[in-house]
């Protein structure tokens, strides 16, 4: 499982031009999926997500994780953060989860975000989206449950 983690003022995500999804202060969070992925997988990237000390303190220094500063998810289905472009010019998606698989565990890295009490808002899955946010800093993170960076 891979994320790509911005931190932001706010977000919001529309589909067909109805907002389906917006917060205030937090992260989003692209999420691709793997034909390999497990439970541990999710419980990984949760995990990390909502501890990562990405936020401001008194001191300015980033020592302050999204349940510190009670922040919320934005969380987006993106199957393209599996596309292999070490080959050609065309990515390649074969490690990507099929629809069905990431689906059913993009529902369940929701309610496990949900479990931890975590504000969650999310796009549509596997619709075309048009993302907008206020990055803030811009602090970008990756992740990858198998550690590969």
């Amino acid at each position: 499982m891979r994320a790509v983690v911005q931190r932001v003022k706010r977000a919001e995500v529309r589909v067909d031009g109805q907002t389906v999804g917006k917060i205030g202060q937090g992260l989003i969070v692209y999420l691709g999926v793997s034909h390999q992925d497990t439970q541990k997988d999710i419980d990984y990237i949760v995990d990390k997500v909502i501890n990562l000390r990405i936020f401001e303190d008194d001191d300015n220094k980033l020592n302050l994780s999204t349940l510190d500063i009670n922040g919320e998810i934005l969380l987006i289905s993106q199957f393209t953060l599996y596309g292999d472009c070490r080959r050609g010019r065309r990515p390649s998606f074969t490690q990507a989860a099929s629809p069905e698989k990431a689906m059913q565990l993009y529902e369940q890295t929701i309610q496990r975000f949900k479990d931890k009490e975590i504000k969650i808002q999310t796009g549509k899955f596997q619709a075309m989206m048009d993302i907008y946010s206020e990055n803030y800093g811009p602090v970008t993170i990756l992740l990858d449950s198998n550690k590969q960076f």
